[in-house]
């Protein structure tokens, strides 16, 4: 059995700490809650500044990696790409983060359990 925490636990946790630090987050995309690949949509003042995926790296060390569409300023760009990724793995979390280094919060939440 992993020591990791499951995906709905560190969503939770992301959720709260990025609301302590004075930003918001919203579930987009509920995942399977244990095992559920978990994509980050970060914002900066309502605009987008980058989507990230949880991976494990070949060393097996787990890190945030740059995915989506590559103009992140096209709201229709990005909303489709998240359905293409639902409608292939209805399993996947999105979530998007409006928060200050909110890629920062992420990897620190995400990356360390």
């Amino acid at each position: 059995m992993s020591g990791r925490l499951n995906s709905r636990i560190l969503i939770g946790a992301l959720l709260r700490q990025a609301q302590a630090q004075g930003g918001t987050g919203t579930v987009l995309h509920k995942g399977e809650p244990l095992s559920g690949t978990i994509v980050v949509q970060v914002m900066q003042r309502g605009q987008t500044i980058g989507l990230f995926e949880r991976i494990t790296s070949l060393d097996g060390t787990l890190a945030l990696s740059p995915c989506g569409p590559k103009d992140l300023s096209q709201d229709t760009e990005i909303s489709q790409y998240i359905a293409r990724r639902t409608q292939v793995d209805p399993d996947i979390w999105f979530v998007e983060l409006d928060v200050a280094d909110g890629e920062r919060l992420a990897a620190d939440i995400l990356c360390t359990s």
